[in-house]
């Protein structure tokens, strides 16, 4: 496989790792999503501080209001995120 195709495979596996905890296994519910984040982004969860934070983050990424996170909803996650580090380091580099 390519670079890219292997990353793809790791979100996916990542992603299902998560969701196949409880309940649905095609969506992350609320702590499925909170254990993700905070074992697969250490570094990136260090800077939420606080319950409300990551309450915040889960409604932003729940586009159909049905409390719990998609795979596409978690990609939308993914690509904000990737596309923030891209601008991070492009600016680094100036």
């Amino acid at each position: 496989m390519t670079d890219l195709e292997t990353s793809m495979a790791t979100i996916i596996a990542v992603f299902q790792k998560y969701s196949e905890r409880e309940g649905d296994k095609h969506k992350l519910k609320k702590s499925e999503l909170k254990d993700l984040l905070h074992d697969e982004l250490p570094d990136l969860m260090v800077h939420v501080k606080d319950q409300q934070t990551l309450d915040s983050l889960m409604e932003s990424l729940d586009a159909d209001g049905d409390s719990e996170c998609d795979f596409q909803e978690f990609m939308t996650f993914v690509s904000v995120v990737t596309v923030c580090c891209h601008e991070f380091f492009q600016h680094e580099d100036e």
